[in-house]
Parts: C-alpha cells; structure tokens; sequence
C-alpha cells in the first residue's frame, strides 16, 4: 500500500518473479502438467522444480528439497499428497514463500503461508506470459479476470475465450477456497490497472462480508458480473420462513455493484461483450436488419432486455431514406429485397449520428457470398467507428458460415453472437453496467429514518421463550418484538380460555378475530387457526370451543396456550403484504417484500434486500416488488402510506442488525393503507443460545458505537461520528467551503468541485473496510448540520492510510487532533498494525501535526515533493493537549 510496505502475497501470487513446482513430475501427475504449462507459457520469471525424480529439462533447475532452492520462491504450486503436505508448506513458509497453489485434494489443518485450493486448477498472468495451471494454452492478453472454484467452468471459459479471440489479464482457479479466497482476489483486483472487467464463478463464500466488500471495490471502477454455482440448500423444516437463495444472491450482488447471471451460457456471453468494453449513455436502441423476421425477433429480445427503441426518428428520415429505397425510417430498420448485406453498416452508421440512440442490434444472416459478408463486415466497423463508441452488438444465427462471420466481426472489435437471444442478454449487461454508473451518481436526501428501539423488551421476550423451553415467539410476544421497533400492531388480548376470549373480544370491540396461541404453529390457517368477522361475544365463545377440538384433530402435537382475539381492521382500501426476514446460506440475513395473504407464497413475487436499510434502499426495494405499481393507487384505492412502508422495512432491518438471535420473522399480513402500515399477524423464531455481534450479516452496519461528543479549545461542542450516505449534501458543502490550497493539500492537485460519482465514493463507505470520521454541528440525523472536517482511514490488510481535512475556519481549534485520535482509535480497535499517509513536502502545519502526534516522517522515496508520515499502533501515542 505504502511505499514502505513489502509486496504482499496476493502481489507476489499475481505478479510472480520466481515460480516452484512441488512433487512428482513425471507421467500424468498434476505436477507434470503444470510444469508442462509453464515451459510453455514463456514466463520471463525463474522456474525451479522440487521433485524426488526431476525431469524439468529446459534448463530448469530442480532440487531435491524446498531448503535448496536457491530463493524463496513467490509462488509454488503444489501436488503432495497425504502427510506428505504439511511439511512441504512448512518448509514453503520457512524459506519465506510468497504463496501457494494447491494442486490436489488434500487440505492443511492450518496452513503457515498463504494458499488457494485446494483443487485449485492454479493461476494464470498471459501479460507475463505465466501459465501456471493445468490449462495447457496461454490465453491471449487482455482486459478480463475470470476468477471462479470450478475447474469445469474455468475451462468454458478459456475455450470459448481462445474461440471468440477474447484477452485475458488474469484467470484464478479458488478452488474449495479453504485458504486466499474471493476477498483477498478482489482486492488486489480493485487495485489492477491492467483489468477493466471481472467473471465470477461463486459456489462457496466463506467470508460473505469481505467477499461483498471486495466485490464493491472492484465494481466501483469496473464491470464485474457473476454465476452462482452453490447446490440448493436442503430445505429446513424447522425454518418456516425462507426466500430464494438464487433472488438472496442476486440482491447481494445488487448491493455491490455486480450483476448476476443465471447460467453458463450467460456467462460466457457477458465474457464476449465485455472483452469489447463499450458504454451506454441511455436505453435507446436501434436495429437493424437483413430481413424482417430479423428485425422483429431482434427488437423483441431488446425490449426483453429493458431497452427501448430509438424514437423519433425524424433528423435521420433524410439520411436514410436513399438508403431503404425510399422507404419511410422506421425502428427496426429492415434492409430492402435485393439489398446488399454491408448496408446494414451503412443504415447503422447514419441512424447513429443522428444521436438518437445509445446501442446498436445488427441481425444479419449469412448468405453465402463471401463479398457481401466482407462489405458487411467492413461497414459495421465503420459504423462503430463512426457512432463515436456507441456500442455495436452482431447477432448472426446460423452454423458453419455463420460462425465464420462471428469470428471476424470478433477479431475486428464487434461483439458478436449465435442468436438474437444472445445479443439481447448482451445488451442487458450494458444496460446493467449504465444504471449502476446511474445509480453511483444518486445522492440520498438528508433525511434520515430515526430509530430508537426498546432493545431490553425484546432481549426479556426471547429469554422468556427460552426459559419455557421454546424457540419460537407466540403470535402476542412476536408483535411485542415488533412494537418495540415502532412497527404498529392491531390491538390484541391474550385469553386462556373460549370464555375469556369472549370478554376480551367484548373490551375491544367488534367485529373481531380469533386466534389459536401455539409456538408450533406459524402457519395457523392450515390447521383452521383462525377465524375471521366475529360479531359477537357468543359467536367468539362458540369458534373459540371448535378451534381447540379442530387444532387438537389436525395438530395433536402442538401445544395450545389459549387464544389471541385481535380487533380486525377493515379491508376497504388497503393492501395486504408481507415482510420476512431470513437467513441465507451464503449471505445471512436477508429482507423479503412482497404481496402479501396467498401471493405471499409465490417464490417469484418477493423482492429482497441485505440488512441494514436506510431510507433510499427501502424505497428501491419496494420499488422491485411485483405490488408496487399497486401502492400508488388504483381505481377507488387511494395510495398507501409509503413513508410508513420505508420506516417499517427500515426498522425490521434494524431488529435483525441487532439480534443475530432473531433466525427468522414473518409478518403476514402487513395491512398498507392511506394512514399507515399495521401488522396483523407475525412470527418469530430464534437460535437455541443468545448471541452477539454481527457475523450474520453480508454487509458491515452502521457503527453507532463510534459516535461521541467533544468540546474544543473554544468551548464549541460537536459531534465526531462516522460518516452516512445522507451525509452527501453536507459533505459537497463542506468542500465548497474549503480553501483552494487545503484541497491541494488533500487532494494533491487543484479540484474546484467534487461530481456526484465523488460525493457518493466519500459518503457511502464500507465500514469494514474504511472508516471515514466527520466533525458535525449537530447530532446524527439533524438535517441542518454542517460539517467541519474528516479523517478518512482506508485499510488495506494490517495497515491503514490515512487523509484528513478540516475547515478552514475551524482550525487552531483541537478539532484535527480530535479527528485524527478518533481515526487512530479505530483503526487500532480494529486490528490495524501501522497507519500511513502522504503529505505533500510543502505543507508544513501537516507534517508538523502528524509529529506531534507520534507519526515518524521520512522522505516517499518515488517523489521529490511527498513525505510519507508513519505511525506504529502498537505503542500507544503520545497524546497531546488540545
């Protein structure tokens, strides 16, 4: 990271000097096609070979143990079996190895070096012409990562990259990923300038928060698309509540920036168009094409793909019409009987300077003359060139010709495709990558959704369950849980017995509902558990004495506590959802929403989101259900309150951050109207044991622990707390009002304004992997607070840079010292080693600063004018006055 810092072993993995092949490299063995890739390869690095019975040739030197070689190798790939690997990884370690690649089947109970695998099918740099894998053919170089586990999928790939002329800058076979995994890949990743694009293969995560972490890193800058591969997980019949794993991961995936795909072909697909990098500037999209059954099919697949059709086409009529015989433009654009193929280069090329439209479909069909697939060739060229980077996707359906128009339009630069069907689901992807630029410009209102949870209510509900030898809320403790989250109820009353429940009925008024109260019945309907409009207090008396002889029939193993009779609430003018809250095998807790009573068991009518949840990705998640258009009014049903919607989808997220003993919940019906949301029935399950912590779930939450009042050298009061995404419109005033020469000093050049893709790269941080500290002039969520300053830590492993600003009319105050102690504190309670940052050589108030606060300071060493400041945590600074 520094310029201090030793090349870590992802570095040394990645961009190796000096390979060693480990085991027996005769026959067939996994040693032997390795070493045969890499003689191969042309790697420019040194390769050895430690072999009981080498046979390198080439000039490679082999040695008879890891202690002769004559250096500590960067990157050994391994094939010992038994007990044979953990002396072999010891003495890896012992001679300071960089990394290891596990070739075969065996697995380190511990492992004292880095490793991948095992089953790793190995690495693969074609830049530096390194194959060390059991892939036997250097890919091309190129902008592409493919990073996956299965070696199957790896091998696709690398022959359809071979075939499709694509490049590649890395490929990374994780293997059981029991050692360097997803996250530590990314990373480095994140960082590679030389990768414009990264393919997934996702079958296990062992670290779901830092392989999303690592994930978001890398889409910030890059396209990054993924396949899941993980074999359904069992169902749990003491589960209940579940959402669809494969809907779980592509909202995980959402969150991070990287777009899903559902199968293999998809893959392979994303890899053909991303190895031509081309950007859309909207949705509009022209076709054109050979015939007009093409067209048809082709503009078909690119509205299916959430384009629309470029209109109006007026500006380009003139241009095109020579072109179409006379024939009035229209989108499809359909060439003429008789026409030349190459015209369809042509009517592209025209359309698109008209600016009307931001991709191009080109359908063609092969026709057997050689020239006419040469002109057309040429012309789709031109018109790429022409359209000034708009992206110019070919379908071309047929066999042996085709595919022989297919490869050249490849090696000229054109994505092209088998099908029409190909061709939309490469236009997908654009589309996908251009909402999510979008999407990084969107700044969210200041607002912010307050929560202030009676947290002791609800840990005394599930140790009462817990005491009575239950994992499971009764139907009235479930919405006490809620209620403790401000998520309103309808009025309820426990009864113990059918006459009871007739009182209480009477206390709350009719007309009301009768429920059966059993932890062991979530699903109380199925067994006849309720029952609806009862109007008087015999009516409720009489069903009460039928539900206990009906539940007891149906159910003779559920325990019955009595009744619950709630007050129903009117149906006129509501919605009925639901709200669920599960856990994913790979990504832990997760938000279901959707339409609620029997819908609610339609897997296809759930959105999902990962907890937390703010405001904006509440409204985002509603937005996806299929109800929504519902929600905002019909016919004679007014709007539901949306704002209450958003708070209570905030809030269930807020009881899932905080209780990671909360396994499951579900609220169904959610009745949404005009004048709020109520919850009419809910459930609750929770783990055998309390527990702590956050290691439920994907995505860091936000660390309300750090947040703390100060009082500076003037007697001002403020707030140092961690920086939210609501903070944006704070955070671009606060650097207006910074002078020119502090944004330097920050910055390292002159910057007038910050765009919003900057706003929001500042303000919507990862908090497990950086930690940005603002001095405010109000508590967390006043809306009118201004911002003074920030320290901004970014941790890369063990260490951490730093920067940090402050107002320019704050300063003298102590407020940098408060800053940059809050920074050092979490960055020391949080594992970091040293923190490390560049300050330019001319400020000296900066370098003067950090010295005072126990950094030591030493030239970069790459440049003149930059001074690196250093400061070791494992000993406490020295703490100076304010």
């Amino acid at each position: 990271m520094s310029p201090l810092s030793p090349p870590s072993p992802v570095e040394r993995l990645f961009r190796p000097r000096s390979v060693t092949v480990i085991g027996e490299v005769a026959g067939e063995s996994l040693a032997a096609r390795v070493l045969a890739a890499l003689r191969s390869g042309g790697f420019r690095g040194s390769v050895t070979v430690v072999s009981p019975a080498p046979e390198p040739g080439n000039g490679m030197a082999a040695f008879p143990d890891v202690a002769s070689l004559p250096e500590a190798p960067d990157l050994a790939l391994v094939d010992l079996r038994g007990e044979a690997l953990a002396p072999g990884l010891a003495a890896l370690a012992a001679r300071g190895a960089g990394a290891a690649v596990l070739l075969g089947d065996a697995s380190p109970s511990v492992a004292p070096l880095p490793v991948i695998g095992p089953r790793s099918s190995g690495v693969i740099s074609p830049a530096l012409g390194l194959n060390a894998s059991l892939f036997p053919r250097l890919p091309a170089p190129g902008a592409l990562a493919l990073v996956c586990q299965d070696r199957g999928i790896a091998a696709a790939v690398l022959d359809h990259a071979a075939g499709e002329g694509i490049g590649l800058s890395h490929v990374v076979s994780l293997g059981a990923c029991d050692g360097l995994g997803f996250t530590e890949v990314l990373d480095w990743l994140s960082r590679d300038g030389a990768t414009r694009a990264v393919l997934l293969e996702v079958s296990r995560v062992k670290d779901r928060r830092g392989f999303l972490s690592a994930a978001r890193a890398v889409a910030r800058g890059r396209v990054v698309v993924a396949l899941r591969t993980a074999p359904a997980p069992r169902p749990d019949p003491a589960a209940d509540v579940s959402l669809p794993p494969g809907i779980v991961f592509a909202a995980a995936l959402r969150r991070a920036g990287v777009v899903d795909v559902g199968g293999l072909e998809d893959l392979l697909d994303a890899a053909t168009t991303l190895a031509r990098p081309r950007r859309m500037r909207g949705d509009r999209v022209i076709v054109a094409a050979a015939s007009p059954a093409l067209g048809v099919l082709a503009a078909s697949a690119a509205r299916a793909a959430g384009a629309t059709l470029a209109e109006p086409w007026q500006e380009a009529s003139n241009a095109l019409a020579p072109l179409l015989d006379g024939a009035a433009a229209a989108n499809p654009l359909v060439l003429p009987p008789g026409a030349p193929t190459g015209r369809i280069g042509e009517l592209l090329a025209r359309a698109a300077r008209s600016g009307s439209a931001d991709a191009a479909i080109a359908a063609l069909a092969a026709t057997g003359d050689g020239g006419a697939a040469t002109s057309a060739i040429e012309a789709l060229i031109a018109a790429q060139a022409a359209a000034r980077g708009l992206p110019v996707i070919a379908a071309v359906p047929g066999g042996a010709e085709a595919a022989g128009l297919r490869s050249r339009l490849a090696a000229a630069g054109i994505a092209a495709f088998p099908s029409l069907e190909a061709a939309g689901r490469a236009l997908r992807l654009l589309l996908h990558e251009r909402r999510t630029r979008d999407a990084a410009r969107e700044l969210p209102p200041r607002t912010v959704i307050a929560v202030a949870p009676d947290r002791e209510t609800v840990r005394r509900l599930l140790a009462r369950a817990r005491e009575a030898g239950r994992l499971t809320l009764t139907e009235d403790e479930a919405g006490a849980a809620l209620n403790a989250y401000s998520i309103p109820t309808a009025p309820f009353r426990v009864a113990s017995d059918p006459a009871s429940a007739a009182e209480a009925a009477r206390a709350l008024g009719f007309p009301v509902v009768l429920k059966i109260r059993s932890p062991d019945l979530p699903h109380k309907t199925e067994v006849g558990g309720v029952v609806l409009d009862l109007e008087t207090p015999d009516m409720v008396r009489a069903a009460a004495e039928a539900m206990a002889a009906r539940v007891a029939r149906l159910a003779p193993g559920a325990r019955q506590e009595g009744f619950l009779v709630q007050r129903q609430i009117a149906r006129a003018g509501r919605q009925e959802l639901f709200l669920r809250l599960g856990r994913d095998p790979l990504f832990g807790a997760a938000i279901g929403f959707g339409q609620g009573g029997t819908a609610a068991a339609l897997a296809g009518d759930v959105a999902v989101e990962l907890p937390p949840l703010n405001r904006a990705l509440a409204n985002a998640l509603i937005a996806r259900s299929r109800i929504a258009p519902l929600l905002a009014g019909f016919r004679d049903h007014p709007a539901v309150d949306l704002e209450a919607l958003r708070e209570t989808l905030v809030r269930l997220a807020q009881l899932a951050v905080d209780f990671p003993d909360v396994l499951a919940v579900d609220v169904n019906p959610l009745a949404a109207s005009a004048s709020g949301v109520m919850a009419l029935d809910a459930w609750i399950r929770i783990t055998p044991e309390p527990a702590s912590g956050t290691h439920h779930l994907a995505i860091a939450p936000y660390p309300a622990e750090l947040e703390r009042q100060v009082t500076l050298r003037n007697g001002r009061a403020v707030t140092l707390r961690p920086i939210r995404p609501e903070d944006a419109e704070a955070h671009a005033a606060f650097f207006a009002r910074l002078s020119p020469e502090d944004v330097r000093f920050r910055f390292f050049a002159p910057i007038r304004s910050l765009s919003p893709e900057q706003i929001a790269r500042l303000t919507q941080i990862d908090y497990d992997r950086e930690m940005a500290i603002i001095a405010t002039t109000g508590a967390a969520g006043d809306e009118q607070a201004e911002t003074l300053g920030v320290v901004r830590i970014i941790r890369s492993g063990e260490e951490g840079e730093f920067a940090i600003v402050v107002r320019s009319d704050i300063k003298g105050s102590g407020l940098g010292t408060e800053l940059m102690q809050a920074g050092l504190a979490w960055a020391r309670a949080s594992g970091l080693r040293r923190v490390t940052g560049e300050v330019l050589a001319e400020n000296g108030p900066m370098l003067a600063f950090v010295r005072r606060l126990g950094f030591t300071v030493t030239p970069s060493g790459h440049d003149p004018e930059v001074m690196v400041a250093v400061i070791d945590l494992g000993t406490e600074p020295e703490r100076q006055g304010r």
